[in-house]
């Protein structure tokens, strides 16, 4: 099954359970993968897509599947 909805910083920050700036900074030391959409200059990913780098990141620790 895809999910397509679409996860601003906070929805990434609630899943991997760090604060939206810490996400913001992930993205801006090239850590988080390129936005699969932007609106109004704000960058969105889809949720499979933070689902897949989260399991790719090293020291994941076993978050949470949801």
């Amino acid at each position: 099954m895809t999910d397509r909805r679409l996860w601003s910083y906070k929805e990434i920050a609630a899943h991997i359970r760090v604060q939206p700036d810490t996400v913001r900074s992930y993205r801006k030391h090239g850590l988080l993968p390129p936005p699969d959409h932007v609106e109004g200059g704000k960058p969105y990913w889809y949720a499979d897509t933070v689902r897949a780098w989260v399991a790719s990141r090293p020291g994941n620790r076993g978050r949470r599947p949801d």
